[in-house]
């Protein structure tokens, strides 16, 4: 994985580093309507900065937009594969460097529940003509993720795994620039109300310690590794679902 970034030109440039271009790239899809949004802003966009301003968190309200990385890739133990974050944000906020991990979403699913990731890794075991077990990378991903966040397996068997690596990056990335605070913050282009989606990320937030997970707010999940924690749920603006 290489350490050295380009700059981008327009958000169409977003496009190539996709890990999918030609299927993920579409109107009305988060990948597209994300890129336009935060291009045009040229840091946060109103929507987000709303979200920020609004919260009870003085951290973030003016908090400085520093350097933005478009599906950004987080290695994780446990395999090859890392966690390709959609954006991933260095913020400041007074002397505070912030870590923010943004998951784009419309309608699309937060992917398979943890005790569906490991079926699958099973099977795909078992088609190497392995014992059908997820394999020992498997396992140790998921360990390291649940020590992480501070949940049991069994606590984290039917949340998406998706959110979890995507809420670890925000941390490993925070250790890695020195930052003492994360935020994972789903930006999602639902119009719906609730939103689309917006049930399993509730779950997933009341298992790590948020009381009323709501659209439109920040919420503190405690302290995770030394590191302060946030999770987030932003409404993006329906233009960007028809670019």
């Amino acid at each position: 994985m290489r350490r050295f970034y380009v700059p981008t030109r327009g958000p169409e440039d977003w496009k190539a580093l996709l890990a999918e271009p030609d299927r993920q790239w579409r109107t009305g899809f988060s990948a597209k309507a994300l890129a336009y949004s935060w291009n045009e802003a040229d840091g946060f966009p109103p929507c987000v900065r709303a979200v920020f301003d609004d919260s009870p968190f003085p951290l973030f309200h003016g908090v400085e937009f520093l350097l933005g990385f478009p599906e950004h890739k987080v290695a994780l133990p446990g395999g090859l594969r890392a966690s390709q974050t959609d954006l991933f944000v260095l913020a400041k906020s007074g002397g505070e460097l912030v870590s923010v991990a943004v998951e784009g979403k419309v309608d699309e699913s937060f992917g398979d529940s943890v005790d569906v990731w490991l079926t699958r890794r099973a099977a795909d075991e078992e088609k190497q003509g392995r014992e059908p077990q997820p394999s020992e990378g498997a396992r140790t991903r998921l360990t390291y993720l649940c020590d992480l966040l501070g949940l049991s397996e069994p606590d984290a068997s039917d949340l998406p795994y998706q959110l979890l690596h995507r809420t670890a990056s925000a941390l490993i990335e925070a250790w890695r620039f020195n930052a003492r605070q994360a935020l994972m913050l789903v930006h999602s282009f639902s119009q719906a109300d609730p939103p689309s989606r917006f049930d399993d990320y509730e779950k997933f937030a009341s298992r790590l310690g948020c009381v009323n997970a709501r659209s439109g707010t920040l919420d503190f999940v405690g302290r995770r590794a030394g590191l302060d924690l946030y999770l987030g749920w932003a409404k993006g603006v329906a233009k960007y679902l028809t670019v």
